[in-house]
């Protein structure tokens, strides 16, 4: 159902002109979203999803037996993310807006800076791109596909969604169903992702 509901929604939502102002509000929105399955912040929400067999009163050893699942599919999915960013080596869409900006003259020559060069050539772009953005950009300079927030959503929906639609807590499963769209389009909304990470991702 998230795949097919995020796909949906990339058919009409699948580029974005990532130059000019942004408003409080959207930037807001979207940062939260990228940040509540981004480090640190998807400690916060592995702790509200870790609650809900413990709100459906379920034994002390089913609710240990699936917080260690969990945790083992969380370790694999970031073991996976990993190892594809380096075999891959794909060009995060940001990067080709330092290209068109001419901040840099390919996006093989910003791959090649240095860390602190990487973040020089993005701070070069605040004159044209709000601060919303560009404060990602500074800290995510490696490689695009996988969407390592995409996973860890999908890897919640999958798990925890399952848990909820197989006691009838449709409302719980929509929730987190939309709330995991919400952050495979504000990767996109970012310049961080091209709609096929995000599709791999869930696919991954």
């Amino acid at each position: 159902i998230f795949a097919t509901v995020m796909s949906g929604v990339l058919m009409f939502y699948s580029s974005v002109e990532l130059t000019g102002s942004v408003s409080d509000f959207t930037g807001r929105t979207f940062s939260l979203l990228t940040a509540s399955a981004g480090s640190p912040y998807f400690l916060v929400t592995v702790c509200v999803l870790c609650l809900a067999p413990l709100i459906s009163k379920l034994p002390t050893k089913a609710v240990a037996r699936l917080i260690i699942q969990f945790a083992i599919l969380l370790i694999l999915s970031f073991i996976a993310k990993t190892a594809l960013k380096h075999i891959t080596e794909i060009p995060r869409p940001y990067s080709y807006q330092l290209q068109s900006l001419e901040i840099v003259h390919s996006t093989d020559e910003f791959y090649q800076l240095t860390d602190s060069e990487k973040e020089k050539a993005v701070q070069l772009a605040t004159a044209n791109v709000s601060d919303w953005r560009t404060s990602h950009w500074q800290g995510e300079t490696n490689y695009s596909l996988p969407s390592g927030h995409t996973i860890f959503a999908a890897v919640c929906v999958v798990f925890w969604g399952g848990f909820f639609w197989q006691r009838r807590q449709l409302a719980a499963a929509s929730l987190l169903i939309l709330w995991a769209t919400g952050v495979g389009v504000s990767r996109i909304w970012l310049g961080m992702h091209w709609p096929t990470d995000i599709l791999a991702s869930i696919a991954c």
